[in-house]
């Protein structure tokens, strides 16, 4: 493995780790702001794996960038979105059309 796989996969880890710690900070939150949540990033994970051969499902992906099963991590962690969460995700959704 090369320098910079070994550094790009080690920042990979500090974020999955950075948005364990902070849980509190929701997907909607994060698709308001930055454009991409976890499950994107599980998206990403599960395309490249596919790339590379390697045959890995929606729930195992989703699995690796939550730290457990996503059922469980939403029913502990994910309250419902709030009216101004959804009005905001609703606008740039729109705006991006």
């Amino acid at each position: 493995m090369s320098k910079q796989t070994e550094i790009e996969a080690a920042v990979l880890r500090r974020l999955l780790k950075h948005l364990d710690d902070n849980k509190s900070v929701q997907n909607i939150d994060l698709m308001n702001l930055a454009g991409f949540c976890r499950n994107c990033l599980s998206k990403w994970y599960m395309a490249e794996a596919e790339q590379q051969g390697v045959d890995v499902n929606y729930d195992e992906a989703r699995e690796f960038v939550y730290g457990e099963p996503y059922d469980t991590w939403k029913a502990r962690y994910q309250p419902e979105a709030t009216a101004e969460q959804l009005a905001a995700f609703n606008a740039k959704s729109k705006s991006e059309k």
